[in-house]
Order: structure tokens, then C-alpha cells, then sequence
């Protein structure tokens, strides 16, 4: 089979051709399992976390061309398999599908992995869907004599700490705690550097949600101003960081270059004041990017255009060149950043050149092009290789490894939940003997 659809047509059976096609689909499964072992080894030990990039599954949108979504539901199968080694065994021998994998770990646990397998050996990648919903369904059957319990139970609790912080504790039901999270998950993706841990991403990612609230959420435009934070800077600090007033208003003292980070895309009021502190004049409060510009900087960047980054929301204009450095504010000195890759750029040490074509590069410290992924395959895979890495890896697959086991016969999901919902009960009461033991 030399993959010629010519040949094919004259030299190859119907059978051999169907032959060949479920040991392929095999073969697949194995290396979709290996790839899979890659994918979360590789997580577990941050190979993406260069400061730069928000998750595994950004670098997989980024390196591998997946769909942002799709990645995320790649990371989360490899590290959902950990907890399944019979599922596992079975995709790694190409037995089972992404399709079957990807549903069965959206709910098997050690006490009903047994049970799952069998039904994902023996039926369809529908069989397999179609029994998740229903064991969701009836777990959740199950749930709904607590959701009045943990409504009457809600409540939130604050208080400030000896050192001014403010500690907050809540109890909320699993509905609104989930959306709680799910805006705390968004949120920090805005915000996520590899730097920090995740408690202090989602601790951002909660001043954000707040910060977020106050603009869309207050309707009184002459209570704007509670909503800001105001940064007094020196401009000969601002222009060239010599020393000088750099803090924000009533609190400590900050970097210049974080000055200069905010003052790229932001309310700017100007200050006259004398030797002795007086103020001389007062300016206009203006905005440092004009909102035509603003509408011309969105229609051609469409999100972040650091490499990788697929952030649409929460955007900075960055100034190529910045104005208090003699750059105009323009839309060539100009590319939209999310806040993450903002920072970076300034107080990381990236340095943004405008091209010839008018794109913009990004280059490292040390030099280097931050580049897109190389789009040209740097070597022909022919099918048969799987075939012969898998043999010499000792995994025997042929036409009949992949191929459904079904024969037409009608599965009952009833009786396949009940079996399920006693396999975990089971499992339960085994464990609560264990921690009375």
C-alpha cells in the first residue's frame, strides 16, 4: 500500500482495504495514547511555563495548531488517565478510542472503571456517550435533595488581618460556587504568569472580577473616580527613570517602568508645581489612546498579538516606541497586548520592533525571535512506521484491536447504571470502613 488512491483502486480488496483501515485505527490509539502520556508529563513538569504562556493547553493551540478548546480537553484526558490505569492499558494497547477515552473519564472512577471498560470494549463511541449522560443524569438525581441544604447554608464572612489584609471566607451552593470558579478560571487566564502560584493568580483574579464590576457595573459617571487608581510620576522619571516621585497615590512607592506600563494605555493628567511643591497648573484629563484609534488598533489586531496568545479581553495598547521616549501615538507605534504579556514586554526585557512589512516581532533578552510554529512537517511519516514502532514496543495490533466488538444487540442503560451506582456505593462504604478503621 504505497497511499496512491489509483493503486488502491486496482490491487487492493474491499476486505484488505477494510483490514487495513481498523489496524490503522489501532495504531492511531496507541499513539494517541502515547501522545497523550507526553502531553501531561510534559504539563506536570511546566515544559510550557516560560513566563510567556498562559497554560499547556495555550502551547498545544500555540506548537500544535489544536483548537484552544480542544487542547484543554486533551490536557485534562492525560491527566484524568493517571487515575485509570485499566482504561489507560486498554487505549495504550489501541483498543479504545480519543472518542470512548475522552467520555469515559468524564466520569469513571476506580470503583466503576471495570464496568465502563467492559461496556466501551463491547459498544460504540455512542453506547459510551450515551451511558455517561445517563449515569450523570442519575447521579445528579441524587443531588438535588441537598441543593435546598446548601442554599439555606449559604453565607460570607470577612474581616481584616493584623497586617491590613483582608481575609475573606464563604460558604456557597455548588451552583454558584461553580460560577464563582469558572470567573475566577477566566479571570486569572487574563492575568496567569508562570511565576506566581495558582492561589496567587486567582487572588488577582478576584481584584479583576471587582475592578471588572465597578466599570461595567456603576451606572453614575460622577462617581468614576472611586473606581481609579491614581499614580503620581515625575516626567523626568517617566522619560528616562532618573530619580524622583514614582508611587500611587496615598501608598508605596513603584518601579518606573511599571509607570511606564500603565501610562501606555491610560488616563493621563498633567501637573505643574514649583520648586517648593506648590501647584502651578492643573491640565485636562485625557486619555493616552484616542478612542478612534483605539477602534483601528482592535480592527487590526483582533486580541494579543504576542506569539501564542489567543487573549481577546482585558487589552493594553502598547507603545512600540513610548511617547514619554519621543514616540507618537499612533497606530503604527502601537500593538494590543493582554495585561499578562504587557507586563512581560516592559518589566521582562522583550523588545518589540515594528517590521518593514508593518508586523511586529517580539525579541527575547538574550536576542531571540519569539517565532510562530513551523507550519512545514520536517519529516514524511509513512503509516507503516506506527506499525513498526509498535511492534518493536511489543504491542500486537491487527484488524480486530480497534474494531467494536458489537454486534447489534440493544444495551440496556438501566440496568448498565444501576451497575455502576452500586459499584460506587460499594466503593464508598469500603472506604468510610477504612478511615473508621
Amino acid at each position: 500500500m504505497d497511499g496512491s488512491s489509483g493503486d488502491l483502486e486496482y490491487t487492493t480488496s474491499l476486505d484488505d482495504l477494510a483490514d487495513q483501515i481498523t489496524e490503522l485505527a489501532g495504531h492511531l490509539n496507541a499513539a494517541n495514547y502515547q501522545w497523550l502520556t507526553l502531553i501531561a508529563e510534559f504539563d506536570r513538569r511546566c515544559g510550557w511555563s516560560d513566563g510567556k504562556l498562559a497554560s499547556c493547553a495555550h502551547w498545544l493551540n500555540f506548537k500544535c495548531g489544536l483548537n484552544l478548546g480542544a487542547a484543554r480537553e486533551k490536557v485534562r484526558v492525560a491527566h484524568a488517565l493517571d487515575d485509570l490505569p485499566k482504561i489507560a492499558a486498554a487505549m495504550s494497547r489501541g483498543q479504545l478510542s480519543y472518542s470512548k477515552v475522552r467520555a469515559l473519564t468524564r466520569v469513571a472512577t476506580s470503583a466503576t472503571e471495570d464496568l465502563f471498560l467492559m461496556i466501551a470494549l463491547h459498544g460504540t463511541a455512542h453506547h459510551v456517550e450515551a451511558l455517561v449522560r445517563h449515569y450523570r443524569r442519575t447521579e445528579r438525581r441524587g443531588e438535588l435533595s441537598r441543593d435546598a441544604l446548601q442554599h439555606s447554608n449559604r453565607s460570607l464572612h470577612y474581616c481584616f488581618d493584623e497586617d491590613g489584609s483582608l481575609v475573606v471566607k464563604a460558604r456557597l451552593p455548588a451552583l454558584v460556587g461553580a460560577a464563582f470558579i469558572k470567573a475566577l478560571d477566566v479571570a486569572a487566564e487574563t492575568l496567569q504568569e508562570s511565576t506566581e502560584s495558582w492561589a496567587a493568580r486567582r487572588a488577582d483574579a478576584l481584584g479583576l472580577l471587582a475592578e471588572t464590576f465597578l466599570t461595567s457595573g456603576a451606572t453614575s459617571s460622577s462617581t468614576a473616580d472611586r473606581f481609579q487608581v491614581v499614580v503620581h510620576v515625575d516626567a523626568e522619571t517617566l522619560r528616562d527613570d532618573s530619580p524622583g516621585r514614582c508611587a500611587i497615590d496615598e501608598g508605596p512607592a513603584i518601579p518606573a517602568e511599571t509607570a511606564r506600563r500603565l501610562a501606555c494605555d491610560a488616563s493621563l493628567v498633567r501637573v505643574v508645581e514649583n520648586e517648593s511643591g506648590e501647584i502651578l497648573e492643573v491640565g485636562r484629563k485625557t486619555r493616552t489612546i484616542p478612542p478612534a484609534i483605539r477602534r483601528a488598533l482592535k480592527f487590526r489586531d483582533s486580541g494579543c498579538r504576542f506569539p501564542g496568545c489567543t487573549h481577546q479581553r482585558f487589552l493594553d495598547a502598547h507603545h512600540v516606541k513610548h511617547w514619554a521616549h519621543g514616540g507618537k501615538t499612533c497606530v503604527k507605534n502601537l500593538v494590543t497586548l493582554c495585561r499578562a504579556h504587557h507586563r512581560i514586554v516592559h518589566e521582562g526585557g522583550i523588545l518589540v520592533r515594528v517590521q518593514a512589512n508593518g508586523d511586529f516581532s517580539f525579541l527575547r533578552p538574550d536576542g531571540r525571535e519569539y517565532d510562530s510554529p513551523d507550519t512545514e512537517l520536517t519529516r514524511f511519516y509513512h503509516w507503516n512506521d506506527l506499525s513498526t514502532m509498535h511492534t518493536a514496543a511489543g504491542i500486537p495490533i491487527d484488524s480486530r484491536t480497534a474494531a467494536t466488538r458489537w454486534q447489534g444487540e440493544r444495551l440496556d442503560y438501566d440496568l448498565a447504571v444501576q451497575g455502576l451506582i452500586q459499584s460506587a456505593k460499594r466503593a464508598s462504604h469500603v472506604a468510610a470502613e477504612t478511615r473508621c478503621a
